[in-house]
């Protein structure tokens, strides 16, 4: 089958893009894949010339099969840019596999996506796959399933896409009758009610909470690697909502992962592993953030 198209979304950060870049094109399948750029107009005059040598970094790219830019005239802000760009993509090849321009992956990235979307794209309850994962303590399986979706390094199908909720207030009003505000928060480990409850109020506009709401909420599952194929570049203080940290930089895997059939269930023990970091990064996040935050309240704009 012919790779899925890689949807990138960039902004204002031409050495960010230019690394992550380079990282895909250095992946195996790179050649074979069409990526789609989408490219968000300036918000500012300031931002204007930054986005500028983004886009003229976008006319050099090669080493895929296809190139294609979405330049945009106006500022839909990052949400509306994802939330579109997906649902545009889905609708023309049936999957996609999403990045944004401050995500490094390793050379295996790509091959992971594509065989794991190839692997389960007939089993319903599967809504997601993920490149990311946290470094927790301890060995994590090759690959494993959690409820809920993620948003760095990813990859669905219209089917799985189509399940996406944008209104925050449904989706918390959800959580609130069906009594899962605590296991939407990792058993109270993480904020992610809070972040949605922000996103309701405009603090926010996290289109991640609301993906891990709707997949969550219809108990949708999200296959996760061992180890990280993504590396967040990004939380170096060069976007707006976030300072410098490194509680989530994840190593980058250093050999293909070995991908096979597993049982479709949420794995317990995997699902322990996040409570227990989420709860160990706790004083980190208070100290860096001032908050215990998700880590999807992106370190770009909003």
């Amino acid at each position: 089958m012919t790779p899925a198209p890689i949807a990138l979304f960039v902004y204002r950060r031409p050495d960010h893009a230019r690394r992550t870049l380079e990282a895909l094109a250095n992946n195996d399948l790179a050649a074979e894949s069409d990526l789609i750029v989408f490219s968000d107009g300036p918000r500012t005059t300031e931002d204007a010339a930054q986005v500028a040598s983004v886009r003229a970094l976008l006319e050099k790219v090669t080493g895929f099969r296809n190139i294609e830019v979405v330049a945009r005239d106006d500022s839909l802000g990052l949400a509306r840019s994802i939330i579109s760009g997906v649902t545009e993509t889905v609708g023309v090849y049936g999957r996609v596999i999403v990045l944004e321009e401050d995500m490094v992956t390793a050379p295996y990235f790509l091959r992971y996506m594509n065989g794991a979307l190839d692997l389960y794209e007939q089993d319903e309850q599967v809504i997601s796959i993920h490149g990311y994962v946290y470094p927790v303590e301890g060995p994590l399986p090759e690959t494993f399933f959690l409820r809920g979706a993620d948003c760095w390094g990813w990859a669905t199908w219209k089917r799985g896409w189509d399940l996406f909720e944008p209104d925050g207030r449904k989706l918390l009003s959800e959580l609130q009758d069906r009594s899962l505000e605590r296991a939407f928060d990792f058993d109270g480990a993480y904020g992610y009610s809070r972040m949605l409850r922000d996103q309701i109020a405009g603090r926010n506009d996290s289109w991640a909470v609301r993906w891990y709401a709707s997949a969550f909420l219809r108990d949708r599952l999200t296959l996760y690697p061992g180890i990280s194929l993504v590396r967040n570049i990004g939380l170096d203080s060069s976007g707006e909502h976030c300072r410098s940290t490194e509680i989530l930089d994840a190593k980058l895997a250093t050999r293909p992962l070995r991908l096979e059939r597993i049982p479709i269930r949420e794995d317990a023990d995997a699902r322990a592993s996040f409570v227990s970091y989420f709860i160990s990064s706790q004083p980190s996040w208070k100290r860096i953030l001032k908050a215990v935050v998700p880590h999807w309240v992106r370190c770009a704009r909003n």
